[in-house]
């Protein structure tokens, strides 16, 4: 198989690699499918699956707003007219396009109220109070209607023809959870067109043709940390990726960070470059900084978060975090490196404010 664009679509196939698969669009060509990668538990039915998946699916979508709704950027939040307007414009999109109004309006809709008000300049904030997840109101249309219309708009959002599901199938999966895989797999092919790309052990399903992933360069992915690519100005050192509970050893800005915080009794239970997995479908998403107990993270973002690609990754994995109840807080090397200690007092005062609410609400 020489490209991603020729593999098999809108059906479901074995994918056999003899490396690491690609789990982000920047790696791969334009005419490749927009993909979302996941991991395949041991679901007890496939209903159940398509259910697990769907709601993936959504908060990938919804983190991605406003990039399959191109007008509606500027739109920053749902009060005043904003809810309207984007109803609007979503059923003005539809009336030229293969979406269905009345779901891309209500996804819109609910894409807006997931998003947090924002932060005053100069910091980037993601922060919901405790338990946010009850805040993403679900969505009313049935399976069928979300599953060809999330697949929609996650090809919209990435300017593709089509979506793919490449889901990783672990070891050890029993012999019913491959069976209701590959069910889960075909019905969300024949509904909502997507191409479901399973890429692991399958020998108690022998129905489903097997292909070859074509050749690709690196591994980064749209539900984790994406690899970071050379930048004038921050070194990289091969061969050391960040170690687990200390600073990445490149980052001039997390050294300076941990510095800043080594001295304060508030900042105590703070992990560095630890993995998280916010759903069991998720992907694992490393983070910079987490206050595990107070379910906070710190991103410190050098100039590569800067493209539109980059920043629409950063925000659906963001929601992504919310949506399990984490708050995301961000910050630019410049702004570490220039002020350390006003970055210390926001993340303070942050974790000082979510604590007094933890406290009420416990």
């Amino acid at each position: 198989m020489g490209s991603w664009a020729a593999l098999p679509t809108g059906k479901v196939v074995r994918l056999e690699s003899a490396g690491p698969l690609p789990a982000a669009l920047d790696s791969l060509p334009r005419e490749a499918p927009a993909i979302l990668t996941c991991t395949a538990p041991d679901a007890p039915s496939p209903k159940a699956l398509v259910a697990a998946i769907l709601d993936e699916l959504d908060a990938t979508v919804l983190g991605l707003f406003p990039a399959w709704l191109p007008e509606a950027e500027g739109i920053d939040g749902p009060g005043g007219a904003g809810p309207a307007a984007v109803r609007t414009l979503a059923l003005r999109t539809a009336a030229t396009t293969a979406h269905f109004g009345p779901f891309l309006a209500e996804l819109a809709e609910r894409a807006l109220r997931a998003r947090p008000a924002p932060f005053p300049a100069p910091f980037m904030s993601l922060s919901p109070g405790p338990g946010c997840s009850s805040e993403v109101a679900p969505s009313r249309f049935p399976p069928e209607v979300r599953a060809a219309g999330l697949t929609r708009a996650l090809a919209a959002a990435r300017r593709r023809a089509g979506a793919s599901l490449l889901i990783e199938v672990p070891d050890g999966l029993s012999a019913r959870g491959q069976e209701i895989l590959v069910a889960a797999g075909e019905w969300l092919a024949h509904r909502a067109g997507l191409s479901v790309w399973l890429a692991g052990p399958l020998p108690a399903v022998d129905r489903l043709e097997t292909v070859r992933a074509p050749d690709h360069h690196g591994r980064p992915s749209p539900l984790g940390r994406s690899a970071r690519p050379q930048v004038p100005g921050r070194p990289q050192v091969p061969g050391r990726p960040p170690a687990t509970g200390r600073p990445h050893p490149a980052s001039a800005a997390e050294r300076a960070l941990e510095s800043a915080l080594s001295g304060c009794g508030w900042a105590a239970g703070r992990a560095w470059n630890q993995t998280i997995r916010p759903s069991a479908l998720a992907s694992p998403v490393r983070v910079d900084l987490v206050w595990q107990e107070d379910r906070c993270v710190v991103e410190v973002d050098g100039p590569e978060h800067r493209g539109p690609d980059a920043f629409a990754d950063d925000r659906a994995r963001d929601v992504r975090l919310q949506i399990a109840g984490y708050a995301v807080l961000r910050f630019t090397d410049a702004q570490v490196l220039t002020d350390p200690q006003a970055v210390v007092r926001h993340i303070e005062l942050f974790l000082r404010n979510r604590r007094v609410s933890q406290d009420r609400v416990s």
